[in-house]
């Protein structure tokens, strides 16, 4: 970036990055990273794809993005993990504390006498409770999916035609895929206003989303930061304002340049003891 100023953001809500999948656009993640300065970062779940992560497939720009968030630790920045169903067995460690990290389960935010109830939501997926198994298969399906779309795009790049997304037709196609992103808008909103939350911010679906939801006992503001598989989203706080960051909708992220040797894998021992240096540099 050179000497470019940093956006000042005072919270920055990341999930559903998938890293260690072909799916996740880590450069773009990365590059969108560079742009700002966050004071408070939420890792709302996802972040590592422990399901289908295999040390044959780690691109340099995976292990750049772990750097970079962990030298936001090394500077002081406050950042709490969020463990997903895709990174669930970090939930273990739930209550650990490492310098201005942490990890937990839910975390619930005061900003300017409003309250902001933030959890990756996997707690409302049917599949994901009682077949996993089921919900595991349908993670490689989707994935395939995104190498499918990976290929077909890079032919319309070709041929000058805009490129698509084939997972976005297929949700917004079949009616149980709306069905089970309305209710799981509507769940959500329920419970948040039942303990009167004005805000509940969420993952897991990867829709982004920001709106008023309301009931008959009462209304709070739904919050959804989407994912960097597909859409390319994150949620940001600033001023007492909230808003969908997309990243096609920003120029100066796009024209952020990137080291050409991040396109190169690494090997298995690169991978861990990239792994380990960087969680023992952290300042504690």
């Amino acid at each position: 970036m050179g000497k470019r100023k940093k956006r000042q953001v005072d919270i920055v809500i990341i999930s559903d990055v998938h890293l260690g999948t072909f799916g996740c656009h880590s450069e773009e993640l990365l590059r969108y990273l560079k742009t700002i300065k966050p004071k408070k970062v939420i890792l709302n779940g996802d972040i590592i794809d422990m399901w289908q992560f295999s040390k044959r497939y780690w691109p340099k720009s995976h292990m750049q993005v772990v750097k970079h968030i962990t030298g936001w630790l090394a500077k002081g920045v406050k950042i709490i993990y969020l463990p997903g169903n895709h990174d669930e067995m970090l939930r273990k460690f739930k209550g650990l504390k490492i310098g201005s990290f942490r990890i937990a389960n839910k975390v619930v935010l005061n900003l300017n006498g409003k309250r902001a109830w933030v959890f990756h939501g996997d707690v409302f997926d049917v599949t994901m409770r009682y077949s996993k198994w089921l919900a595991k298969l349908g993670a490689v399906g989707y994935d395939t999916l995104i190498l499918i779309n990976a290929f077909v795009n890079w032919c319309l790049e070709k041929l000058g035609r805009e490129k698509i997304s084939l997972s976005k037709k297929v949700k917004d196609s079949v009616k149980s895929a709306v069905k089970f992103i309305n209710k799981f808008e509507d769940t959500a909103a329920d419970i948040a206003i039942s303990n009167q939350y004005d805000y509940v911010v969420c993952g897991h679906i990867h829709q982004p989303e920001m709106r008023q939801i309301l009931t008959e006992k009462g209304s709070v503001m739904y919050l959804n930061s989407g994912d960097w598989v597909e859409n390319l989203t994150t949620l940001e706080y600033t001023n007492g304002e909230w808003r969908i960051y997309r990243y096609k909708d920003d120029p100066i992220a796009n024209s952020v340049k990137l080291p050409k040797r991040l396109e190169h894998k690494l090997d298995n021992d690169e991978i861990f003891r990239d792994l380990v240096n960087e969680f023992l540099t952290v300042k504690k």
